[in-house]
């Protein structure tokens, strides 16, 4: 088997599903892509069992053939090269790879192709098709909620509601939850799965770069997602997703409207100061006033600073744990923020002033810390 390649063409698209290889596999060959030639086209794939990753793109060959090439030593390879054509043979019996350049010869030891994990199909598929800078968007304001714990798997995924007039992705961990709604974008199907992060990370990345539509195929069990050149299969998590809507509070008569910037800023500083243990700072609102303070009695530190901002309400004390206030303001793009309460010891609602993006409505829960007075 013999084809020929341009280097930078080769690890573009190396790059774009490099992502998806494991450095602690199970499976040997996984430490692998498989290429498999076509005659003028190539499609490589990477995989970790749960997920597979696959771009197809020509080359000069007038062959078939597959054979599992280590990724590792490709890759490094290829990032040392200026672009130049690479030409790749195959024995066919031993599988050994060699290829050839301007500059020398190489040979690794690849693996029988046919030995590489099949990817799923997806029977019974229903599928809806979405704009990937929404995709994109969606995913990097909503994963970092999801949570870590392995005894509640359902929640260390982006939950997918698709409806017939919006879609809807949600993530909790418990603590924190997002919910971020399209209402320009719907499906004729409506159906709801959980997705998991490192699936979704990858499509973030290569996202980026994308401007074609991505096709969602989905049924029961498996996820797969198709946009230029790229095909994305993935296993879906198993299990029911909580009742995210009844634990987001619906009388919220006292209304925090600050500077973003400000604000996030005076969390992080005074969050030094803060115990190392709940990360816990204070908010106590009057008037035009906001307070943001933070202490740990164990070494005597403490911190105060304080805002202008807009208050509607009864004056009020509510601590939060500052690393999920940080995380939420730096997701949040417009110059104001508002925060929604209704008493010391209930969620929090964390709002953007306006929406950004026609059709979006971005939603952040933040349960609150109790305070030690």
């Amino acid at each position: 088997m013999k084809f020929i390649v341009s280097s930078q063409l080769l690890l573009k698209n190396l790059q774009a599903i490099s992502g998806v290889v494991s450095t602690n596999n199970t499976l040997p060959i996984l430490d692998n892509f498989l290429f498999e030639i076509d005659e003028n086209k190539l499609t490589v794939s990477g995989s970790d069992l749960e997920t597979t990753m696959t771009t197809s793109f020509e080359v000069t060959s007038k062959e078939k053939g597959q054979v599992a090439i280590p990724a590792r030593i490709l890759l490094d390879l290829l990032k040392s090269f200026p672009d130049t054509p690479l030409t790749f043979s195959v024995n066919d019996e031993t599988h050994a790879v060699r290829f050839t350049s301007e500059y020398g010869e190489y040979s690794v030891s690849g693996l029988n192709g046919a030995e590489f994990p099949k990817s799923p199909e997806i029977e019974a598929a229903a599928s809806t098709v979405v704009a990937s800078d929404l995709l994109a968007r969606a995913i990097s304001k909503t994963i970092f909620a999801a949570g870590n714990d392995e005894l509640r798997p359902v929640m260390s995924g982006v939950y997918f509601e698709l409806h017939s007039d919006n879609v809807t992705f949600v993530s909790t961990d418990a603590h924190k939850l997002v919910k971020y709604t399209r209402t320009d974008a719907k499906s004729e199907n409506g159906a709801t799965f959980i997705m998991p992060k490192k699936p979704l990370n990858l499509l973030k990345n290569v996202l980026a770069t994308e401007e074609s539509d991505v096709t969602i195929e989905y049924n029961d069990t498996n996820a797969r997602f198709s946009f230029g050149d790229v095909t994305l299969i993935c296993r879906l998590i198993d299990g029911r997703y909580p009742n995210y809507d009844a634990v987001i509070p619906k009388e919220n008569p006292n209304v925090l409207r600050v500077n973003r910037n400000a604000f996030l800023s005076s969390v992080k500083r005074v969050s030094y100061f803060s115990n190392k243990t709940t990360h816990q700072v204070r908010l106590k609102m009057a008037g035009s006033e906001l307070h943001v303070s933070a202490e740990d009695p164990d070494f005597s530190n403490n911190a105060d600073e304080r805002l202008t901002c807009s208050y509607k309400g009864q004056d009020m004390e509510i601590g939060f744990n500052s690393r999920f206030l940080i995380e939420m303001l730096g997701n949040v793009e417009t110059e104001e923020v508002v925060i929604e309460m209704s008493e010391p010891n209930r969620a929090g609602i964390l709002l953007p002033s306006e929406s950004i993006v026609e059709g979006e409505n971005l939603l952040m829960l933040v349960m609150p810390v109790m305070l030690n007075n």
